[in-house]
């Protein structure tokens, strides 16, 4: 199965509210249903007795099952009266199911023995999907809920391109057309289709020989695509009628007739929105059609993965904190079929800078809102201490007192330290839920443009090194407690996610290795141990000589574990007599593949300063330059630097730093302002 957005054009006030009602009835049914689910599973913990006597019998007396949470949808539904004018018991139906799944991973283990935690009530802002009803594909137009109606010829021959010029093209033709053509023009505001009218014929003949017809539905619409909902039970407004707006750009065409172009495999339809300041109401809505097909992937990608399939290399994975390294080499481990290929992925100075720029947009836009807040609820919140001084100063002065806009204390609390009224109490003006909008819409977009970089890099990845690679199954979320900033700009976990599913696309496996049983980055390929800290970004051996990057290491290494059961990490080991017999086989260019630059950004080690970093017995040339030299930007060895300029050594260290005299006639002594690393 596969799922494809089709975008729902609700310009309408009319749909507009209906649409918001909906969601509103919705998430009241919702709401109910979470709360119930929490006291019932309470209860169930609480009654530590019958649940060892019988655990079975103890959750149907709860009514913790699936039947049981639909029959409590039922009930509110029916004792609310109101809901009744904008939803249906299917809708309830499948709303009580996703809240009884949330129950199921708090009650059971998951296949890897965990279980989740205590069933909570969401947020209105964070319910965005209404789910549907699946259709019948063996009762004819059977499909509650949600519909989607119409076709996409219909849709063609309605709003086909002006540019073409063709009568009658049908979707087949279309494909046919030269690259980059547009094949759709349609009208900012879509129409919204009409109902059919009058009868059809249904190909039968009566017992007096006439034709047989019935009344014309929605199931003989063959015009625009459009999704369509009958509304409540106890509605009397008609059916809520969306149209749909497909994706116009060049090259989309091909996508569209993949999953649109054949009715009969259409499954599923979910109302989905998601925030957008500039749609109406705010919120933009889209319908997920779920059809029995596969994914899509244009000629060229099927091309690329083919010949990533048919590379035979097999290669290894090292992810950190800045940056993925990927070393591969032939399937053979052979330099005859091939060269050793070392790719590293990190961020380019224009990411970084895009990155800097959406932050320091991120902090003024919280800045505003806490302004706002303020300014709103100020009997919340004190003076700050600049305003209080200036309070008091105006106060001796005998000048009457200032009243405080934005008051920039700290919030009313009691003794314990909780605030007198609840955040969720305070007055929000209509600039801070635009701004808190714009906030969240900027942080949806940015996420859709990280999962678009890890899909492009792990194309490169799998193009390069072939669909068979290694990485170390190592819990990324442990790592946010030390570089929580760091890993949102590189993301490492959905980088690694990506090559896993573009190595299963192109008919490989990512095999995921424990770093208990392998210990990558404190091995080298001659199988002697180093030991190295996070710090040292440098592999040295002291026994065959290689200094190489650390990550490119771990990396090559990672192309020589082997598993006695890949669906098991701990089963993997280190095959470091292949690996030895690799550093002899490749020699040189496996020196030079792993003697790429270190990563941006490292640190020396904790305790030392950049000057003592250097490497021993290689000194470095210190700066030198005659008081009276013309190079007035430029201090003198002699000269103190400006603060702002010089180098903080370590708490506890006693070696100078920056461009202070070295304290010995050796070179080991003399102390420069340069890490050997980073320069």
């Amino acid at each position: 199965m596969a799922v494809i957005r089709l975008p729902l054009d609700v310009h309408r006030l009319e749909d507009l509210h209906r649409a918001e009602n909906l969601y509103s009835a919705m998430w009241s049914i919702k709401r109910v249903l979470q709360r119930d689910a929490r006291d019932a599973v309470d209860a169930y913990w609480a009654g530590d007795v019958r649940r060892e006597t019988d655990a079975k019998a103890w959750r149907q007396a709860l009514g913790l099952s699936r039947e049981g949470m639909e029959r409590r949808g039922y009930r509110h539904m029916e004792r609310s009266k109101h809901l009744g004018h904008h939803v249906t018991k299917a809708l309830v139906m499948h709303q009580a199911d996703s809240v009884w799944e949330g129950v199921v991973r708090h009650l059971f283990p998951d296949a890897t023995g965990r279980k989740f935690g205590r069933p909570k009530t969401g947020t209105w802002w964070d319910y965005t999907r209404i789910p549907g009803r699946a259709r019948s594909h063996t009762t004819a137009r059977k499909w509650e809920t949600f519909r989607l109606h119409g076709t996409l010829a219909g849709h063609l021959a309605v709003y086909r391109h002006r540019s073409l010029g063709v009568e009658g093209m049908t979707p087949e033709q279309a494909i046919m057309l030269p690259p980059g053509t547009s094949v759709l023009e349609q009208p900012r505001r879509l129409p919204v289709p009409a109902r059919p009218a009058g009868r059809v014929p249904t190909g039968e003949v009566t017992a007096k020989g006439t034709a047989e017809t019935r009344a014309a539905t929605w199931w003989d619409h063959t015009g625009p695509l459009a999704v369509v909902f009958t509304g409540g039970a106890d509605s009397q407004r008609g059916d809520l009628i969306l149209p749909v707006r497909l994706p116009s750009g060049a090259g989309r065409w091909p996508r569209l007739v993949h999953f649109l172009n054949n009715p009969d495999t259409w499954h599923k339809v979910d109302l989905v929105r998601h925030r957008d300041t500039a749609a109406p109401g705010g919120w933009a809505y889209e319908a997920h059609l779920m059809v029995l097909t596969g994914g899509y992937a244009s000629p060229g990608t099927r091309a690329r993965r083919k010949a990533a399939a048919e590379l035979g290399r097999v290669g290894g994975i090292d992810g950190n904190v800045s940056n993925l390294s990927v070393v591969s080499f032939p399937d053979t481990l052979d330099p005859a079929d091939g060269e050793i290929q070392a790719t590293r992925a990190e961020l380019t100075d224009t990411e970084r800078a895009a990155l800097e720029k959406a932050r320091r947009k991120e902090r003024g836009r919280k800045r505003a809102l806490d302004r706002s807040r303020r300014a709103t609820n100020q009997s919340q919140y004190g003076p700050s201490k600049r305003q209080q001084a200036r309070a008091e100063r105006r106060q001796q002065a005998g000048l009457p007192a200032r009243h405080v806009q934005v008051p920039g204390g700290a919030r009313a609390a009691n003794t314990a330290g909780v605030p007198k009224q609840a955040y969720r109490r305070d007055d929000l003006s209509a600039g801070y839920r635009l701004n808190r909008a714009r906030l969240a819409e900027a942080a949806a977009t940015e996420a859709a443009a990280r999962d678009h970089r890890a899909r492009r890099i792990a194309e490169r990845i799998i193009t390069d090194h072939g669909a068979n690679l290694v990485v170390e199954d190592c819990d990324i979320r442990t790592w946010y407690r030390l570089w929580g900033k760091a890993l949102q700009a590189t993301t490492p976990g959905r980088l690694t996610a990506a090559v896993g599913r573009e190595c299963e696309k192109a008919g490989g496996r990512m095999l995921r290795a424990s770093t208990f049983t392998t210990k990558l980055s404190q091995t080298c390929l001659c199988g002697a141990e180093v030991k190295k800290t996070l710090a040292d970004r440098v592999h040295r051996c002291t026994s065959c000589g290689l200094v190489a990057d650390r990550d490119m290491v771990s990396g090559a290494l990672a192309a020589h574990v082997r598993f006695s059961n890949p669906d098991d990490p701990s089963t993997a080991g280190l095959d470091t007599v292949q690996a030895r017999m690799t550093q002899i086989l490749f020699a040189e260019g496996l020196q030079e593949a792993l003697s790429s630059q270190p990563q941006r950004g490292a640190r020396p080690r904790r305790g030392r300063t950049h000057a003592a970093a250097q490497r021993p017995g290689i000194p470095r040339p210190r700066a030198s330059a005659r008081p009276n030299t013309t190079d007035r930007n430029r201090p003198t060895p002699n000269e103190t630097r400006p603060a702002r300029e010089r180098h903080k050594g370590h708490v506890g260290t006693a070696a100078p730093v920056g461009n202070a005299p070295p304290r010995g006639d050796t070179p080991e002594q003399e102390l420069v302002g340069r890490h050997p690393i980073t320069g």
